[in-house]
């Protein structure tokens, strides 16, 4: 019904509609696409363990799924990458952790006497194995702070104004060590990680006790680096190092106010640094940041991304990856980042930073933050509540059960993860009209099969007319009345709708 309705309005409003002419050069190769993720930090752990499992199942394949129902459209939104939080132990510790929000604290499998302790993690563990089951391709094991009894503090969080990392003298090999037994024993459970990013935003000051996390400076990270390289180097692990998950982008490519902590594309990649670790067999020619407080205004974040490139360029063969985001600053087009938004505004807020990594920062994948959220904040793609409006937000009753909503913003990043796979390259494309209201972007699989994605952040409906000689398979449409939904649309010439993202498969 849909489908028809769809066809319907566009063959009324089609002459209506202001037009947009569609070029693609597959001769002009841009990057390599590494795929599309989140993490399972920290929700998957209770609902992993405890919810009803036709429940977790369903979640699940919202994430993971690359099905198509009996209609046609697809069962979820096939992320290639998922995001795994290898814990410190704050939840051992309880209210003495100092962390008042129990979903923020985590599980580590190393017990303070050197035993481990593999039944511990239990519902991240589910979604994890979960998501292999689906076929996701790639996993990333990332942590953000070290064990607690390995900390200065005896805590999960920083401590107050300090820029180095919270590590007792003499443990960065023993917590290096424990992040690797954490992958082989996944490699042992047929789950093998490509990954480990052992940083996170660590030019933040993280002694606020509201969640676990760690500072550190440019040469903490270079020192850690080392240990995790030689650990690796004595393993049977292929694992490689991501190095960076800057708190912003300005720290990638300039100080940034934090001389210690910034210039970090400089610091680890230029051969004449003396923290160069761009020698290192398994650390990746690839440098992480985080968008976050560089989304708004658009000028800024064009500019800020401009930025990035230009720096980039600087290094031959070095790559960029942006993998966490989600909504903190405010703007005029969605306000802050409290109360959550399963509509459109965020949807399509969220699509146009997306457009933005892939084609000016020229990131080779891109991920959301937290794949699932329970509080009201625009933080997840699946949020959770109580069902009930009287207490919709009560974390104890959420533990064991609770209802689960798709956002739009869920659909909008699925136009994206569910067709650009792993592998694709980004190739050129553009429009007629150039503007930062309409967007386009291209990808191509080694076949020669492409994919094109269209925003439109505008109420007006525009007309795409399609490169000649294009062959349409199939089409994705999310908006307000659609979720990741195929539909009949044309061929030569297709109506894009208001406030739309809309999937092109063909060739």
């Amino acid at each position: 019904m849909k489908t028809v309705l769809f066809i319907i309005l566009n063959y009324l409003l089609f002459s209506f509609a202001r037009s947009q002419s569609i070029t693609i050069d597959e001769k002009i190769r841009y990057q390599i696409i590494d795929g599309f993720g989140a993490s399972d930090a920290w929700r998957t752990q209770f609902v992993g363990k405890y919810w009803p499992i036709e429940k977790r199942e369903q979640i699940a394949e919202l994430l993971f799924s690359s099905e198509l129902d009996k209609s046609g459209n697809p069962k979820g939104i096939g992320l290639s990458i998922w995001r795994y939080y290898i814990g410190t132990g704050s939840a051992e510790l309880g209210d003495s952790s100092g962390i008042q929000n129990e979903w923020r604290r985590s599980e580590c499998f190393l017990n303070s006497d050197g035993t481990y302790d593999w039944s511990k993690n239990g519902g991240q563990d589910w979604f994890l194995r979960a998501a292999k089951e689906f076929g996701v391709d790639k996993f990333i094991g990332f942590s953000i702070a070290p064990p607690v009894f390995m900390s200065i503090n005896g805590k999960g969080f920083s401590i107050k104004n300090d820029p180095r990392i919270n590590v007792q003298p003499g443990k960065l090999d023993d917590y290096a060590e424990y992040l690797i037994k954490v992958l082989e024993y996944y490699k042992n459970e047929g789950i093998a990680f490509d990954y480990l990013s052992p940083f996170n935003e660590p030019q933040w000051d993280w002694s606020k006790a509201s969640q676990e996390g760690t500072a550190a400076t440019n040469e903490d990270i270079y020192l850690f680096t080392k240990y995790l390289s030689e650990e690796l180097k004595h393993s049977k692990l292929t694992t490689n190092l991501l190095l960076g998950e800057a708190a912003k982008y300005q720290f990638l490519y300039e100080r940034h106010g934090a001389a210690a902590q910034g210039d970090q594309i400089d610091v680890f990649f230029n051969p004449e640094s003396a923290l160069y670790l761009g020698d290192l067999s398994n650390v990746l020619t690839i440098i992480t940041g985080h968008s976050y407080f560089t989304s708004w205004p658009p000028s800024v974040q064009y500019q800020v991304r401009r930025d990035l490139n230009s720096k980039l360029k600087e290094y031959p063969g070095l790559g960029f990856s942006q993998t966490e985001y989600c909504i903190l600053e405010e703007s005029p087009e969605i306000g802050s980042g409290h109360k959550r938004d399963l509509g459109m505004n965020t949807a399509l807020f969220v699509a146009r930073l997306i457009h933005s990594d892939i084609t000016i920062a020229q990131s080779r994948g891109w991920q959301w933050w937290t794949a699932l959220s329970n509080s009201d904040f625009k933080d997840g793609l699946i949020y959770l509540d109580t069902g009930n409006p009287d207490d919709l937000f009560d974390l104890e009753k959420m533990k064991y059960d609770g209802n689960f909503h798709e956002s739009k913003l869920l659909w909008a990043l699925g136009n994206y993860s569910r067709f650009v796979r792993s592998g694709m390259v980004r190739i050129h494309t553009s429009i007629d009209k150039v503007s930062g209201e309409i967007t386009a972007s291209a990808y191509a699989d080694s076949t020669g099969q492409k994919v094109m994605i269209f925003t439109n952040q505008t109420k007006e409906k525009q007309k795409l007319t399609l490169p000649e000689g294009f062959k349409v398979h199939s089409m994705y449409l999310t908006d307000k009345w659609h979720d990741l939904d195929e539909v009949r649309n044309g061929n030569k010439k297709v109506i894009l709708p208001s406030r739309s993202i809309l999937t092109i498969l063909g060739n």
